[in-house]
């Protein structure tokens, strides 16, 4: 005989609640802000969930999951890289922190570059079924793109050349991912390290452009110091050669009016001398006094000096009688 088990009342009753709680929670879904959920039918590509409520039909209709691959700093030199399923697309924008890469230049320079990318999920039906797992798709083409744009510049050209490389970086996984339904807004290099030695050899170079640069400098300020010094001294000379000139010039002037108006005194002492005595020459007159003028200073001196007369002692005489006669006729005149 064959015993089958009895089911109370009760246990019915719980076996419907809990086949309605798994009812419900496989086909009441809430889609947050800035998430999607990508809804199959059996098997089969259905819709796509936007932000709010939705209520899909259980073993019929399921989520997609798809894979992503997630990659934690460490110590900043380690990085920790794990995959897990999710069904729910994160459609904000994100940023991918790459581990450092190795990458060789043009030059055979291998160094060390850490790069950023800030994307952003447009399309989420093209993010799950054009590409396998996403995120290490973007990751493996930033690596092979960045290595093939660095391999074409030399090591100085790839560093002061930044700007460049996440323009064409930026550009060309625009380019690529679009078809994955994604949008690259940006991508930096947060790091470039060059190797040791390198960087040794840079800093060494930098110091002794920089000397170089500070001993032009200095020769620089010390030839203008000089020309400077010098154009000071020849303006100074100049002006001082002008000055003396100047002061020549006006000198001269003014001993040719001194000079004239002496003569014109001594002109018109002799016209009034020549007057005063009327018929008479007066130059006897003028010689006697200046002998006169001349006998004070050949008289100077200690009392042992010989004093020398004049040759002309008749003349002297001669006019001394003149300079009477002529005070005479002006004593007569008066």
């Amino acid at each position: 005989m064959v015993m089958f088990p009895f089911f109370g009342f009760g246990t019915i009753i719980a076996g419907i609640i809990l086949f309605f709680i798994i009812f419900l929670f496989k086909s009441v879904y809430m889609v947050r802000q800035a998430e999607s959920i990508v809804v199959e039918r059996l098997g089969k590509y259905d819709r796509v969930l936007r932000p709010g409520l939705h209520v899909i039909v259980p073993f019929l209709e399921r989520p997609r999951s798809v894979l992503w691959t997630y990659v934690r700093d460490i110590d900043g030199r380690r990085h920790y890289r794990y995959s897990k399923s999710i069904t729910r697309i994160d459609l904000r924008e994100s940023v991918y922190d790459f581990p450092k890469q190795n990458v060789i230049t043009k030059d055979n320079v291998t160094m060390e570059i850490n790069a950023l990318l800030y994307y952003q999920i447009t399309d989420p039906k093209a993010a799950v079924y054009e590409v396998n797992n996403l995120s290490e798709a973007i990751e493996k083409l930033t690596q092979t793109t960045l290595r093939n744009i660095v391999g074409s510049m030399d090591l100085d050209e790839s560093l002061v050349s930044r700007d460049l490389v996440n323009t064409k970086l930026q550009t060309i996984l625009d380019e690529a991912t679009d078809k994955w339904g994604v949008k690259v807004n940006r991508v930096e290099l947060q790091e470039v390290n060059p190797p040791a030695d390198i960087r040794q050899a840079m800093e060494k170079q930098m110091r002794a452009e920089r000397d170089r640069r500070a001993t032009i400098l200095e020769a620089e300020g010390l030839k203008r110091s000089k020309i400077l010094e010098s154009e000071g001294v020849k303006e100074s000379k100049v002006l001082r050669a002008t000055g003396e000139a100047e002061s020549r010039v006006i000198k001269a002037r003014a001993d040719a009016e001194s000079r004239l108006k002496v003569a014109a005194a001594e002109a018109k002492a002799i016209e009034m001398i020549k007057n005063s005595v009327s018929g008479k020459d007066p130059l006897p007159y003028m010689v006697a006094m200046q002998y006169i003028k001349a006998l004070p200073k050949m008289m100077e001196g200690k009392d042992d000096k010989m004093i020398l007369v004049p040759y002309e002692a008749s003349s002297l005489v001669g006019s001394l009688s003149s300079i009477k006669t002529i005070f005479n006729g002006l004593e007569v005149k008066k």
